[in-house]
């Protein structure tokens, strides 16, 4: 319930400080998101299952308040967690580079995957443009912010598998 109740928190405080904060420190209307942070990172922290509920409610959030298309975010983002989930086996703490890897790989492709959906699908051909001055600004920014939102999200983790392994050595 503990693990819930903090998941629960992060997504609402990434989920504001995404769409109140960032917004005034945006750079040419680009904002970080730190809805992959999240999603990727619970994903390749806590496997395959975790990163697929994480990414579909905070797809969901965002579809709710902002999306053009009910569901498209969300099926978005437990891709993204489901995918990044998948690399549980490999991750380890103490190592930045999967994870900056990983996010960069998962903000690329998130972007690439609502161009498709949203403007390639009507008509829409103008990637290389979409690509220079949304995705990849946007990439760079989410990067940056990784560097420290990260070792956050990590360090709760660590607190909430550590609260769980007290937990079980009181009932064993």
């Amino acid at each position: 319930m503990k693990r819930f109740i903090m998941t629960l928190l992060l997504i609402i405080v990434c989920f504001l400080f995404q769409t109140t904060v960032f917004q005034g420190l945006d750079f040419g209307g680009i904002v970080p998101n730190l809805m992959i942070i999240l999603t990727a990172s619970f994903g390749f922290m806590r496997g395959d299952k975790t990163g697929l509920a994480i990414g579909f409610f905070c797809g969901l959030i965002i579809d709710i308040f902002f999306g053009n298309v009910l569901g498209l975010n969300a099926m978005i983002y437990m891709y993204i967690g489901y995918a990044n989930g998948k690399f549980n086996r490999i991750f380890y703490p103490e190592d930045i580079k999967l994870p900056i890897g990983l996010i960069l790989v998962s903000d690329l492709a998130y972007g690439f995957l609502y161009y498709i959906t949203l403007f390639l699908m009507r008509g829409r051909f103008h990637i290389g443009y979409y690509f220079i001055h949304i995705i990849f600004p946007e990439t760079v920014y989410t990067i940056l912010i990784t560097l420290f939102l990260y070792p956050l999200v990590l360090r709760v983790n660590k607190a909430l598998e550590e609260s769980e392994r007290r937990s079980a050595r009181k009932f064993v």
